[in-house]
């Protein structure tokens, strides 16, 4: 069904679309889940890539007073995933930077880190070139040819490229690990090929578990499609880690499958956004609900809430005490309980690996493929998207 503008697709999920392997080919013709299953090769590539760089010249001024990433969309996400990786007694503050040049204590005691998957950002190019004129240290990630690999080559700094294969929004890996990689070439964060290898395998084994092939009472991305269908989704993390992990699943909800979606930390949704639970679209719409009725005469238009809890645990490496986790995991056990009072399912993911990085891999990976699978339900392509391309547009960007 044509809307306007352009805008295609149907309000209503087409659920069985979601088993026909042929269906989703021809509803994703720009081939968004086989970008998202790209991962893992992410992973490797830009290790490989980032090897190849002289990241050695980062080290010449010894530690910066602190480390700025600067980027907008996907390559700001690059920021959260590096601060959340380095954890809390990393050496040196480190600021995601989502505006147009740099903070203006920047200067030649500190690194700036240009993130941008086309080359060409206003802001990571802003943020190159006033790193550059104040003296600071400078690494860019971008792709390759493009106009901040200019910027970066004038001021002599390391340049990583990452090849422009995806939209920004599949390409988060390709983005992140090359800036992990700087950070540790500064001694700020302990990330080793290990640990690179286990999360590329990671995300690897999830690619394969959401396989289109899969069907969905086997398939976890397909099957939390279907629950988020038609609801509003709440996206909480029980951790910072899950926190990034939620905020993420809240971009690609926004961008692949153009749902309106709450997302933040579980400690700060307790402080007043838990309130929603008993709201309009929570306890009060599933109060009036006939739990007798029959699931299928349901009233479709009404929309209701869908929690989707991403459970880390909150530790960090270096912390010497359980009570984080005692804390986190205590909240995590209440906001659950609390929905099940109010009727408003609840989704929940649990990560699982050693390192910090491979926890956030299993956390973002199977969100990642729902978005996409729920943008496909609905009939709308993934990687088309046209208010996107319309603001670019008007903006003149």
């Amino acid at each position: 069904m044509e809307g306007t503008a352009g805008v295609s697709g149907r309000r209503h999920p087409d659920e069985s679309l979601l088993d026909s392997p042929d269906a989703l080919a021809e509803h994703d013709p720009g081939g968004m889940l086989r970008f998202t299953a790209s991962a893992g090769a992410q992973v490797r590539e830009s290790a490989a890539l980032a090897a190849e760089a002289n990241l050695s010249l980062l080290v010449d001024e010894g530690r910066p007073r602190a480390v700025v990433i600067a980027g907008i969309g996907t390559a700001g996400r690059t920021g959260d995933v590096l601060a959340t990786v380095a954890g809390p007694r990393c050496p040196v503050p480190v600021i995601p930077h989502r505006s147009s040049g740099v903070p203006g204590w920047v200067g030649a005691a500190d690194v700036v880190i240009a993130v941008s998957a086309s080359g060409r950002s206003p802001e990571a190019l802003a943020a190159a070139e006033a790193a550059h004129r104040r003296g600071a240290r400078l690494v860019a990630v971008g792709a390759p040819d493009s106009q901040l690999q200019s910027v970066a080559e004038r001021a002599r700094a390391p340049f990583i490229p990452v090849p422009r294969r995806a939209p920004a929004r599949a390409s988060l890996w390709a983005l992140t690990v090359p800036v992990l990689l700087a950070a540790r070439t500064l001694g700020l964060v302990k990330v080793n090929e290990a640990d690179l290898a286990e999360t590329a395998a990671r995300l690897d084994a999830d690619a394969d578990r959401c396989r289109p092939t899969a069907e969905s009472f086997v398939n976890p991305a397909k099957s939390l499609a279907l629950g988020l269908a038609g609801s509003i989704p709440i996206v909480w993390g029980s951790s910072p880690l899950a926190t990034v992990a939620a905020r993420r699943f809240g971009d690609t909800l926004s961008a692949n499958a153009r749902y309106p979606v709450v997302t933040g930390a579980l400690g700060e949704a307790g402080r007043g956004r838990v309130g929603l639970l008993d709201g309009v679209f929570g306890g009060l719409v599933e109060g009036e609900r006939d739990i007798f009725a029959d699931p299928q005469e349901t009233d479709p238009d009404a929309t209701r809430l869908r929690l989707v809890l991403l459970r880390d645990g909150g530790l960090n490496a270096d912390d010497d005490s359980d009570e984080p986790l005692a804390v986190e995991e205590r909240r995590a056990d209440a906001v659950q309980a609390l929905a099940e009072r109010r009727g408003v399912r609840c989704d929940v993911i649990t990560a699982e690996g050693g390192s910090a990085l491979e926890r956030l891999a299993s956390l973002m990976a199977v969100p990642d493929f729902a978005s996409v699978y729920l943008a496909l339900a609905h009939g709308l392509d993934p990687m088309a998207v046209p208010a996107i391309t319309e603001m670019k547009e008007l903006s003149n960007q």
